[in-house]
């Protein structure tokens, strides 16, 4: 019998009830939100479920909604996989904007140690429970995160990108 999204969202809601909301299929996904609390006890559901069996963690990812409310600026995505019935999940987690942190799931995953010092590296999101949480792409002293809508796009100070040097001045545009 195929995996249906009625039963995903069946199981999740008896048994985190309100914690895990906003069910949406969109094309060949499956979305939900889960609040960041549970954020771990919902991933080792989906994974040690019998009948759901997400082995697989495909993407773990972070966004930054500065123009969202305080309690929503920062989200974490989590994507996963039912090798099985081909059924791929989105689950989404939003974070405190002043002090983004959810707890880690390199304990259950492997593969999300990586991508979570990755999405710390580049959006300031701290993962608690991780067991090295360092920067992993950028260099050590860096203290900003430029993945954060807030960080300047390039270097102010550079001219190779002028208008006068194309010939675009305010008299021809």
């Amino acid at each position: 019998m195929a995996l249906e999204t009625t039963e995903i969202q069946e199981k999740l809601v008896a048994t985190f009830g309100t914690a895990v909301f906003q069910f949406n299929q969109d094309r060949d996904i499956f979305s939900f939100e889960v609040s960041a609390d549970v954020i771990t006890a919902v991933i080792l559901f989906l994974k040690n479920d019998p009948s759901l069996r997400f082995h697989f963690l495909t993407d773990l990812c972070g966004v930054h909604y500065p123009d969202n409310e305080e309690e929503r600026q920062f989200g974490v995505v989590y994507h996963m996989h039912n090798w099985y019935e081909n059924k791929r999940i989105r689950i989404k987690t939003f974070l405190n904007g002043s002090q983004p942190e959810v707890k880690s799931i390199a304990n259950i995953f492997l593969c999300a140690n990586w991508m979570e010092r990755e999405t710390y590296d580049f959006f300031g999101i701290n993962f608690i429970g991780h067991p090295q949480l360092k920067r992993i792409l950028n260099m050590d002293e860096m203290v900003s995160f430029p993945m954060r809508k807030e960080f300047p796009m390039e270097d102010s100070g550079r001219t190779d990108k002028d208008d006068r040097f194309f010939g675009r001045t305010p008299s021809n545009c």
